[in-house]
């Protein structure tokens, strides 16, 4: 098989890219090695900036977006029994839209199947070959037969724990990573949201957040320990424990019911730098990771697929290579603002247990600043919405 650009990937970037190219007439392929299923069941966080919400215009996929997506001016941060919210569209112009990851991904899916190009799920034992000169190729099994696929470039969107990045000789990358002591417990429901904007806690007894995937189904997450199991938590106790974190106004209003999805998931933060390797670029989850306090992992995601795919076009329409050449260093500006605001969301509303008092009296002070300060929620909110492409 031949191609132009070869996906490895068929999560949201993978997906955005591969459709983006198809829409500019260049041929792609995608390979997953999952089921369609298996991607569409991956539960993923869905706050959603304007640039991320244009690309999805672009990409022609964004009419269920804008009849089903939540836009949101604002957020609460709640602190000491009290709620301060940063007003996101007065201090920026901006809002956000709340649409979650999976419904993105869905409606990307459709899009590409309608187009009638390439995906191949259940591809196993891929491989990247000749990447570092001039006929790069990838190899897999599908349906117990060997298979080859011979492209001008591959792009890696195949998450942290893809083969596209663990290709790169360990001598000609370098990984930059933070791994916090705590994660986040999350629990979906088919209950109304507490509240009709995101609201962020710090309690003493440790963060949560109130989410949302639409006006009656809601997320909510509780920091806990990562030597605690998912089996540990019945709804009873994810429910009391949260409400005992709410301020007194959210207690109350919290309404309870069955959860549909229960997890633990890590936090960290990731960089691999660079980002290009002859003709194999990494974009999403391969490139870099971030703690999901900042809502910045699918957003990241798609300014690495803005980047890209302006430099592929660029190279098979006029034949010139600026835009490749520029990537990495266009990709790892943007992505480095966004971990430095994610981890001082982090930073700034988790228990740390190395902390101590000296810790607390600091976040403390910081809080105080930040709901005194016009400039700081200014900067706060200048990042949440997003940073310019």
């Amino acid at each position: 098989m031949r191609t132009q650009v070869a996906i490895i990937g068929a999560g949201p970037s993978g997906l955005l890219l591969g459709q983006l190219l198809t829409r500019a007439g260049i041929d792609n392929v995608i390979l997953e090695r999952h089921t369609p299923e298996y991607v569409l069941g991956r539960i993923r966080a869905g706050v959603l900036e304007q640039g991320a919400v244009e690309m999805l215009d672009e990409a022609g996929v964004g009419a269920r977006l804008h009849a089903e997506g939540l836009v949101h001016g604002g957020i609460d941060i709640a602190w000491a029994g009290q709620r301060h919210r940063v007003d996101l569209h007065g201090l920026t112009g901006k809002s956000v839209v709340v649409y979650g990851q999976t419904e993105v991904t869905k409606d990307l899916m459709d899009a590409r199947k309608a187009s009638g190009a390439l995906s191949v799920y259940e591809a196993e034992d891929v491989s990247l070959h000749g990447f570092d000169g001039a006929q790069p190729a990838v190899r897999y099994r599908n349906g117990g037969q060997a298979r080859e696929i011979e492209c001008d470039f591959i792009a890696g969107c195949d998450g942290f724990h893809g083969v596209s990045r663990q290709s790169v000789p360990a001598g000609a990358i370098r990984n930059y990573e933070r791994v916090y002591p705590f994660g986040w417990l999350g629990l979906l429901s088919d209950t109304p949201p507490v509240s009709p904007e995101l609201i962020y806690v710090l309690h003493e007894r440790g963060f949560a957040l109130c989410s949302m995937r639409s006006h009656t189904r809601s997320r909510y997450y509780l920091q806990c320990s990562l030597a605690e199991q998912v089996e540990q938590w019945p709804d009873e106790r994810f429910w009391a424990e949260l409400r005992l974190r709410l301020d007194p106004r959210a207690a109350a209003d919290l309404v309870t019911g069955p959860s549909i999805e229960k997890s633990i998931a890590p936090l960290r933060s990731f960089v691999a730098e660079p980002l290009r390797f002859g003709r194999l670029f990494l974009a999403g989850d391969a490139a870099h990771i971030v703690p999901p306090t900042g809502a910045k992992g699918l957003n990241l995601a798609a300014s690495d697929v803005r980047y890209l795919f302006d430099g592929l076009v660029e190279h098979f329409r006029n034949g010139r290579s600026s835009g490749l050449d520029a990537y990495s260093e266009r990709a790892l500006a943007r992505i480095w603002k966004a971990e430095r605001f994610s981890w001082w969301m982090t930073m700034l509303l988790h228990r740390f247990p190395d902390h101590g008092p000296f810790g607390e009296k600091i976040q403390r002070a910081e809080l105080e600043y930040l709901f005194s300060s016009h400039a700081a929620q200014t900067a706060l909110a200048e990042n949440y919405v997003g940073l310019p492409y």
